[in-house]
């Protein structure tokens, strides 16, 4: 039964990473590969965090999908710049309160936050964006789970804001219509082919039961599996880093409209 759950998540996780393949590049900013070899020659930045995430991953699984749909949250609503990590103030409600991500598990938060904890306990204090760190962790998640590992672009800010309302409208919603999905996407430069495979990103993480009762009730023993769900999906599964790398590509910060977080859930 363990094994069969593996395998099922295992598969999940990589229908996420088929569907990133077809997310539009939509920033020219310059990220390359191997960034902090030059910022920090005497560290292995990308052998630090993955340590920290390996350690995580073997305390619980939870931290695939829970990394996977972090960085999906944040790329999609502010571009990759970690703004869904920053935590609420008084002042300031932030984008991980908004109801759409109070599902997101704790886990992809706690394995960025002790990934930059252990950098900044290094000589590269300072240099290493939590964004960075994000992408670096979803990166390793993917080879932990049984996926290939891959070459991450680096060289990201961390975002200046992170409001509950930069998030309306720009995730899907499990009631909307064919109309209302093929609008949402085609407004970011995506086709209806892509908002499918998008769309069943989410079923490698958690909700909230409010999110899909009504379709889990609505079975029945004639009709035990979703209907409007492709059979030939599970099998798309090809060509995912290039879509991980151009998702990751989305809003990237740089120069002025970003920094390096000191604490990646809050703003220096």
């Amino acid at each position: 039964m363990i094994t069969k759950m593996c395998r099922f998540n295992l598969v999940l996780v990589l229908s996420l990473c088929l569907s990133l393949c077809l997310f539009p590049d939509t920033i020219s900013a310059q990220l390359k590969q191997n960034y902090y070899a030059t910022i920090c020659p005497s560290v292995n930045v990308e052998n630090v965090v993955r340590g920290v995430v390996r350690t995580k991953f073997q305390q619980t699984f939870v931290t695939v999908p829970a990394t996977l749909r972090l960085f999906f949250h944040d790329c999609f609503v502010q571009g990759c710049d970690a703004s869904v990590i920053i935590a609420s103030t008084p002042n300031n409600k932030a984008e991980k309160d908004h109801p759409d991500n109070l599902s997101l598990a704790g886990d992809g938060f706690d394995t960025v936050i002790k990934a930059k904890a252990a950098i900044e306990a290094t000589s590269c204090k300072n240099k290493v964006s939590c964004a960075d760190i994000l992408a670096m962790a979803t990166r390793d998640v993917i080879a932990l789970s049984g996926g290939p590992s891959y070459a991450v672009e680096l060289g990201r800010l961390d975002g200046l804001s992170s409001t509950a309302s930069s998030v309306n409208g720009k995730l899907p919603q499990p009631n909307f219509n064919l109309n209302q999905l093929n609008s949402m996407f085609a407004a970011n430069g995506l086709t209806q082919q892509d908002m499918i495979a998008l769309s069943a990103a989410h079923t490698v993480g958690f909700s909230h039961c409010g999110k899909m009762s009504n379709r889990i009730y609505n079975f029945t023993r004639q009709n035990p599996v979703d209907p409007t769900l492709d059979p030939t999906y599970a099998k798309q599964l090809q060509a995912f880093i290039t879509g991980m790398t151009k998702l990751g590509r989305v809003g990237v910060k740089t120069g002025r409209n970003g920094n390096i977080r000191r604490d990646c859930g809050a703003f220096n």
